[in-house]
């Protein structure tokens, strides 16, 4: 349970003050095994859950992991997740989704309320894989997301039209390859934060992302923030945190 859920169920007379105590009484992690210690308390002091990287995991590990998370709070959430990996925790969270692009997989409480609103660009279509981690994070946090995808560069023009559901997020994710321009020109049409988020796609001086990488960091125009190269859920992340303080100083576009 989540501490607020706690509280109420004391205000409402649903659990004593007694079992409300003992729930705060606990250690703020869970040993599991010797492999792992889940942050049971991470959700209390950042306001946000701990989330699983599956990739590497070892087949035992993942599926006590998932079982332990989803135990404690009734969702869970994990990122880098392969089919077979899919299939292993279906066994044993029968309501598990996968999404084998973003390679995300979660399940979330029914009727999750999102608010505000985070913009995930790319740049093209090969972008789209780091975009929906993105996408997907934010969402699970919270957030309302609007995907423009294929909004590169070296078609402008499509970008200038899709400028009205961009303007109007509380945080931009600009998602790019190659030379990874895309943040730049984003930074000069907007006056929300920027998250810039290289990938690793693109020929062969692109260096696996570093040329993309290197642009972002290098961006002229103001409010560009950059994460690691592929790091969609890095960016969805920090998206979700700026979008609750546009939500709490009362921007909120998806009202």
């Amino acid at each position: 349970m989540e501490t607020r859920e706690v509280l109420e169920k004391v205000k409402k007379g649903e659990i004593s003050v007694r079992e409300a105590e003992m729930f705060f009484r606990q250690q703020p992690f869970e040993e599991v095994g010797s492999f792992a210690k889940l942050d049971t308390h991470r959700e209390i002091r950042s306001g946000f859950p701990e989330v699983i990287f599956c990739q590497g995991k070892t087949d035992d590990h993942l599926t006590e992991i998932y079982r332990r998370v989803y135990a404690g709070r009734g969702e869970v959430f994990g990122t880098r997740a392969s089919e077979d990996q899919y299939r292993l925790i279906r066994e044993i969270i029968p309501e598990i989704e996968y999404d084998h692009i973003s390679r995300v997989l979660k399940y979330e409480k029914p009727g999750k309320e999102r608010r505000g609103k985070v913009a995930v660009l790319t740049a093209g279509t090969a972008d789209v894989q780091v975009a929906e981690e993105a996408a997907c994070t934010a969402e699970y946090f919270g957030s309302y997301v609007e995907r423009v995808y294929d909004v590169g560069v070296s078609g402008i023009h499509r970008l200038l039209h899709n400028l009205e559901p961009i303007q109007t997020a509380n945080c931009v994710v600009a998602v790019a390859g190659m030379e990874g321009a895309l943040a730049s020109v984003i930074g000069g049409l907007v006056d929300k934060p920027i998250i810039a988020v290289p990938t690793s796609v693109g020929y062969g001086a692109s260096f696996h992302g570093l040329s993309a990488l290197l642009t972002m960091i290098n961006s002229c125009a103001n409010g560009v923030a950059v994460v690691n190269i592929d790091n969609g859920y890095g960016a969805g992340y920090i998206a979700t945190q700026i979008n609750r303080m546009g939500v709490s100083a009362g921007h909120d576009p998806s009202r």
